[in-house]
């Protein structure tokens, strides 16, 4: 591949392939600019011009993320906002992000963690309930859903032998 001799050519090239990929936060790709020895003006005038185009949107992003986390790993409201943070995303945009979504009630975090729970009970069939339970709290609890959800959950769907 050949360099671009400007800078800022760069540096847009260095975007656009890591975008290409994937969606990216903007601190994602900042983060990738300054490993990249990229000057900390040019990549900030870069990520500008990205985001005035609409190809770097941390609120866009967020919301992305938090749909297909919730969908695909079955993500709690906490374990959501790990995912976001750990991306670089602004505790603001999390916020707003999270505020847009009506999924994401105690109501509904419940249902999901339910369901959650109840893909996963087919593979556990021969186990004891003990470790039932302690696998599917540790699976629930990494999934970032609350301890007392947790607690909540487990003793309906397990312990009461609603799934036995």
């Amino acid at each position: 591949m050949k360099e671009a001799a400007d800078p800022v050519a760069r540096a847009r090239e260095i975007c656009l392939r890591q975008l290409e990929a994937r969606p990216r936060s903007h601190a994602e790709l900042a983060a990738t600019l300054a490993r990249r020895g990229v000057d900390p003006d040019t990549a900030q005038a870069v990520l500008a011009r990205l985001a005035e185009v609409g190809l770097v949107d941390d609120r866009a992003f967020a919301t992305a993320l938090i749909s297909s986390a919730r969908a695909n790993r079955g993500l709690g409201r906490h374990g959501l906002v790990h995912e976001l943070r750990r991306r670089g995303v602004d505790a603001d945009v999390i916020a707003a992000a999270l505020a847009d979504r009506d999924d994401l009630d105690t109501h509904d975090e419940e249902a999901a963690a339910r369901e959650l729970v109840r893909r996963r009970m087919p593979a556990m069939a021969g186990l004891p309930a003990q470790v039932r339970t302690r696998r599917l709290a540790a699976l629930l609890g990494r999934r970032g859903y609350p301890s007392d959800l947790v607690v909540r959950v487990i003793t309906e769907e397990v312990v009461d032998g609603s799934l036995d």
